[in-house]
């Protein structure tokens, strides 16, 4: 998609070499605010890179990247929870690197918590007992607490089992379509890149973007579009690209 003056994210020939290696090998890539776009690719194609880039994680070795949106936010595949805090000190972490003031903290942490489905008592515990939904939950208010224009998600529901995983999904998509952030979104799941995305941006194991994909669906999407025949027609043509990526 070309650059507008509407664009969150635009990647113009980005590439990344490790050493010897070509990790990401001139990608151009454009995301609208408010957009949701997945991204779909083998184990070591570049994905999570690609993001770190975005982020300013990474630096890349060749081409730009320009940002159109001012605070985004960052989800790991792992939750990333400091231990010796409980889940609300977790969430307020960001804020208290802000000159906001306790009691603003103390409420937008509260906010965010009733967004992603925390419970008071959820927020007393220490990650350790949490399960691994409620770990990426907090992880997800953590991100949010900041009232991000973007956010950058990197396989955030892997290691959950799929019907936490579809329960997941639902949940942040209603927050996205409550809130219109400008949201990219890592997967190795095809038909969660389907249900969740605007757009599905498809990379082949060298590190580029071989296809782009319309997901042509109703923004309000509820679990029985994935028994639909325009659902699996979409799963199928992005597996079959991605089947094509690999040779």
């Amino acid at each position: 998609m070309a650059s507008t003056p509407n664009c969150a994210i635009d990647l113009k020939s980005l590439s990344v070499d490790f050493q010897t290696v070509t990790v990401l090998d001139q990608v151009d890539c454009g995301v609208q605010r408010g957009e949701w776009v997945s991204i779909v690719g083998p184990s070591g194609c570049g994905k999570s890179t690609l993001l770190r880039c975005i982020a300013g994680l990474t630096k890349p070795t060749r081409g730009t990247v320009r940002l159109g949106c001012s605070n985004p936010a960052f989800v790991f595949q792992d939750a990333t929870l400091l231990p010796w805090r409980t889940g609300f000190e977790n969430i307020r972490l960001p804020l208290e690197l802000t000159d906001t003031g306790p009691h603003s903290r103390d409420q937008a942490v509260q906010n965010v918590a009733d967004l992603v489905g925390l419970s008071s008592a959820d927020l007393q515990k220490f990650p350790r007992q949490l399960s691994g939904g409620m770990r990426m939950r907090v992880s997800l208010a953590r991100a949010l607490v900041i009232g991000p224009d973007a956010l950058l998600l990197d396989e955030p529901f892997a290691a959950v089992d799929e019907i936490l995983r579809q329960q997941l999904n639902q949940e942040l998509l209603d927050i996205w379509q409550g809130h219109q952030i400008t949201t990219l979104f890592v997967t190795h799941s095809v038909a969660e890149a389907v249900y969740l995305g605007q757009r599905v941006l498809v990379m082949n194991s060298a590190g580029s973007v071989i296809g782009e994909v319309e997901i042509d669906l109703p923004n309000e999407r509820r679990a029985a579009l994935r028994n639909t025949a325009e659902f699996h027609e979409l799963t199928a043509r992005i597996s079959t690209m991605l089947q094509e990526g690999l040779r």
